[in-house]
């Protein structure tokens, strides 16, 4: 089983399981973590993390030998559709990062809504570095073009430190089990479709001018509003 999916009182673990490889990412996880996504429609709050002794160590290079170039366009497209799947969940999605999150697993990462890291963790886009091209649409949107350039074009570590600087990760702790707990803790505690619209208005904003993004809000509003679960509890 390359992904492993639990669900307890509300809150799904999405847990990369590939540890003899450092999860390295296949044809097989993508499909297993498109199908694990699929299955979180009831959470309320959802982590992704990694089996093992780092969260994921990238693509799986040792999978493409021999195959053909539809093959490997296939194989790149199945990853993004499973990026976009984790990115399009609607409802409060974290990632619990530790070791290292390289190429796909810096992906895997950013797609959720915000980053807990230990302060081991390092993140890496060496794609450019290794001939290919990838992790070139998210990282720039969180880091900004410049620090995502240098570290595509470079291939260096982004420790948990500068990784926090600059917006990646939002949370260091040594402790990532108790600092999971209090997130879902707080996050269990807020009225779903509260956080189901913040997000939305939140992801929706950001692509827009400031007009649009208040739009956006309002119109939220007037949904949450409509619900009759306004200042509301699940």
């Amino acid at each position: 089983m390359t992904v492993e999916l639990a669900m307890h009182d509300g809150v799904a673990t999405i847990a990369l399981n590939r540890p003899e490889v450092r999860n390295a990412l296949n044809l097989e996880m993508c499909e297993a973590l498109i199908d694990a996504v699929a299955k979180t429609k009831e959470a309320r709050l959802v982590f992704v993390r990694g089996n093992g002794p780092v969260f994921c160590g990238g693509a799986d290079v040792k999978e493409r030998t021999g195959k053909t170039e539809q093959w490997i366009r296939e194989r790149r497209l199945k990853a993004f559709a499973a990026y976009e799947a984790l990115e399009a969940l609607p409802m409060p999605c974290v990632a619990l990062v530790h070791g290292a999150a390289i190429g796909s697993g810096c992906e895997i990462a950013a797609a959720c809504d915000f980053i807990v890291a230990t302060p081991d963790a390092v993140f890496r886009t060496p794609e450019a570095q290794r001939g290919t091209v990838g992790a070139t649409q998210r990282l720039p949107r969180i880091l900004g073009k410049r620090l995502a350039k240098d570290l595509m074009f470079t291939g260096r570590d982004l420790g948990a430190e500068e990784a926090r600087q600059a917006g990646l990760v939002s949370r260091i702790t040594s402790n990532l089990e108790a600092e999971r707990d209090e997130i879902q803790k707080a996050i269990l505690k807020a009225a779903p479709l509260a956080l189901k619209l913040a997000k939305r208005s939140i992801d929706q904003g950001i692509e827009l001018d400031p007009k649009g993004a208040r739009e956006a809000e309002i119109a939220a509003i007037e949904e949450q509003l409509a619900s009759g679960q306004w200042m509301g509890k699940p």
